[in-house]
C-alpha cells in the first residue's frame, strides 16, 4: 500500500494542473462564446482526436522515431566531441568558439540547406533534430570535465593510474550530473526540431505534417490535436530521461536525505 502510495502521490499534482487547465479552458470558450474556428473546446479537441486517431497514431509514430533516433545520434555526437575537445586543448581553442558562433544561426535556416544536400526523407530530420542536442551535451559535459578535481587527477596518476583509468573512474562521473541536466533541456526542445524537420523535408506523414494540413484547411481542432500529440511526445521524452538518469546513477537516488516529520526522532520498534 505504502508503494502505490509513493507512486501515485507524485502524479496527484501534475493531473490536477492539467484539469484546472482543461476546465479554465472549456470555461473561457463557453463564457467569451468563442466561435470553435478560433478555438475549440475541449470537447470538441478529444472528438476530433477520437474521429481521426488513426492518422495521429501513425503521426506520433513517425515524429517520434525521427525525435529517438536524432536525439541518440545527437547526444552521442555531443559527448565525443566534449571529450575529444577536453584530451587536446588546441582543438578545444579551435572549435569552441566556432559552436558558439554557430549557435546564432537559426535551425530553420539550417533546414533548408540540409534539405537540398541531403534530400527530402530521414536523413535532414535526423540532422536538425542532432543538431538541437548537440550543442547542450557538448557545453554541459565539457563543464563536467573541466570540474574534476586536479588534486584527484594527480592523485589517480601518482597511483598508477592509465589515462582510460582516469577517464573511467574520476572523469565520467562528474559528467553525468552535467550530461542528464542537458538531455532534460534537449528532451523538449528536439521535439521542436523533429516537427522542423517534418516541415522543411517531409515526404511522409508526420505530426509536424499534419500541422500544415489542418492549418491550411482552418481545422484548428486538429491543429489543437497535433498539439496535445506533441505535448504528449515532449513528456514522454522527458520522463525517459528521467529514467535513463535513474537507472544510470542509482547512489545519487539513494544518497538523498531522509524529509522532516515528527516521527523522525521517535524510536521504531
Amino acid at each position: 500500500m505504502k508503494r502505490v502510495r509513493k507512486v501515485l502521490l507524485p502524479l496527484g499534482g501534475p493531473l490536477a494542473a492539467l484539469l484546472l487547465v482543461l476546465l479554465i479552458w472549456d470555461m473561457a470558450v463557453r463564457f467569451y462564446h468563442i466561435p470553435p474556428y478560433v478555438l475549440p473546446s475541449p470537447e470538441m479537441t478529444w472528438r476530433h482526436v477520437l474521429s481521426d486517431w488513426s492518422v495521429l497514431w501513425v503521426g506520433f509514430q513517425s515524429t517520434f522515431t525521427t525525435f529517438l533516433l536524432g536525439f541518440i545520434l545527437g547526444a552521442g555526437a555531443g559527448f565525443m566531441f566534449a571529450v575529444i575537445m577536453d584530451s587536446t586543448r588546441w582543438i578545444r581553442s579551435v572549435l569552441y568558439p566556432i559552436l558558439i558562433a554557430s549557435q546564432a544561426v537559426p535551425v530553420i535556416a539550417i533546414s533548408a540547406a540540409l534539405t537540398i544536400w541531403l534530400g527530402f526523407g530521414l536523413a535532414p530530420k535526423l540532422v536538425i533534430v542532432a543538431l538541437v542536442v548537440f550543442f547542450p551535451v557538448v557545453v554541459n559535459v565539457l563543464d563536467g570535465l573541466n570540474s574534476v578535481d586536479r588534486d584527484m587527477l594527480n592523485l589517480v596518476r601518482s597511483m598508477g593510474g592509465s589515462g582510460w583509468s582516469i577517464f573511467r573512474y574520476v572523469k565520467l562521473p562528474a559528467t553525468y550530473t552535467p550530461l542528464f541536466s542537458a538531455l532534460k533541456l534537449s528532451a523538449t526542445f528536439s521535439v521542436t526540431g523533429a516537427v522542423i524537420g517534418e516541415w522543411t523535408a517531409s515526404t511522409s506523414g508526420g505530426l509536424g505534417a499534419y500541422l500544415l494540413q489542418a492549418n491550411s484547411r482552418l481545422n484548428t481542432a486538429g491543429t489543437f490535436s497535433a498539439i496535445g500529440f506533441l505535448a504528449l511526445l515532449g513528456v514522454l521524452s522527458f520522463l525517459l530521461v528521467i529514467l535513463l538518469e535513474y537507472l544510470a546513477t542509482p547512489w545519487l537516488a539513494s544518497s538523498k536525505a531522509r524529509r522532516w516529520s515528527r516521527r523522525y526522532w521517535r524510536r521504531t520498534p
